[in-house]
């Protein structure tokens, strides 16, 4: 019995040995295959994770999105129970009603105020020419003078509460805003136009601040990454031309451009400094799907579709013919026609080294 379990772990080491040989000599042969100014390697697809959370703590009401779904930016996905806001938000709009109708009341007391100051005004005018004249004692004439300073006093502290209504007001006004923007963020809204990966909360489940709802796949950051060698890594520039052929339909090249280019090496200990072992290392490089170009294609793009990518390290260089085979229009993969989707233009010239906010309509997009 243990002999023929060995004999069918070294069956099975030695079929490992051969497969990897056999990629190996693949993926030589295949890169031996490129002209010069043009290198390659393999990767997947990939897309940056975006979390639909709660910004503040509460119980999530409704969940309108399950994993796999396809969502748009601005699309409704969950939300938030806000009878507890609501509530808050009656009470902050009741205290300014009652604000405001106190407001109107000090504001008539104010008017009497006024009146009251002007009357003791004139009542110290008369005196003060009746005292000139002899007719009034100064002990009258301070009593006027006082009851002028005390109506004054009066109006001042009138007008002292006003000023405190009206802070009390804004206060309670800033509160029903704050409780109304708390109300509009407890509708979870979708962030980018991407798929739903994973679904972590349910309906009546309490959530503390932050707490996740859904993660989302951003079909608006589409990419691969390839590893290269140091010596090839260094001759690719971000902004570079690539072309992105994905195992599924390895008759089609989707257009891309080189968006980053890691500065450390990967795979090797930093430590290692001869030459043999020095080649081995690998750089990081991240070949970025012009947004417009999957547009149309919205509906069929996956994450983790494998694929080879290939970039330009010699502007000059032209693309073998394998790799000038862009996708055919969506419509002839079964593919409706994507809201916003723009029409198609005539390819790029294979020299042409333009921006990458300016890539050619009619190549058309890759199908992650």
């Amino acid at each position: 019995m243990l002999k023929s379990m060995l004999r069918w772990a070294a069956v099975a080491a030695i079929a490992a040995v051969i497969g990897i040989g056999a990629w190996l000599y693949y993926d030589a042969r295949e890169r031996a295959k490129l002209p010069p100014g043009i290198v390659s390697g393999n990767g997947r697809v990939e897309s940056v994770q975006v979390d639909v959370a709660a910004k503040y703590p509460g119980r999530v009401l409704r969940i309108f999105a399950h994993e796999g779904d396809l969502v748009r930016a601005g699309q409704v996905l969950a939300q938030m129970d806000v009878a507890e806001l609501e509530a808050e938000l009656a009470a902050g709009k009741a205290k300014i009603a009652e604000g405001n109708e106190t407001e109107a009341k000090i504001k008539a007391d104010i008017l009497s105020r006024e009146a009251a100051v002007r009357y003791e005004d004139q009542q110290f005018i008369r005196n003060r020419e009746l005292f000139s004249r002899r007719y009034i004692s100064r002990e009258e004439m301070e009593q006027t003078q006082t009851k002028v300073d005390i109506a004054r006093t009066q109006l001042d502290a009138v007008k002292a509460q006003l000023l405190a209504n009206e802070r009390s007001i804004e206060a309670a006004t800033a509160d029903v805003q704050n409780t109304q923007a708390k109300i509009v963020d407890s509708t979870l809204v979708s962030p980018v136009t991407g798929r739903v990966l994973y679904r972590l909360a349910e309906e009546r489940e309490v959530l503390g601040a932050g707490g996740k709802v859904l993660t989302l796949v951003n079909l608006d950051d589409v990419y691969m990454e390839i590893f290269l060698p140091s010596d090839e890594a260094a001759r690719v520039d971000v902004g570079s031309e690539a072309r992105i052929v994905l195992d599924a339909y390895p008759q089609y090249a989707g257009r891309a451009r080189v968006s980053f280019i890691s500065p450390e090496a990967q795979f090797t200990p930093k430590q290692v400094e001869t030459r043999s072992e020095r080649d081995k290392l690998m750089f990081r490089v991240k070949l970025k799907v012009p947004q417009e170009k999957l547009l149309p294609y919205i509906e069929k793009i996956k994450t983790g579709v494998r694929g080879v990518g290939y970039v330009k390290v010699d502007p000059n260089a032209p693309w073998p013919e394998k790799l000038e085979h862009p996708f055919p229009p969506p419509a002839a993969m079964g593919i409706k026609p994507a809201e916003g989707a723009k029409p198609e233009e005539k390819p790029e010239s294979p020299k042409a080294e333009e921006p990458a906010a300016k890539p050619s309509g009619a190549e058309k997009p890759t199908n992650p």
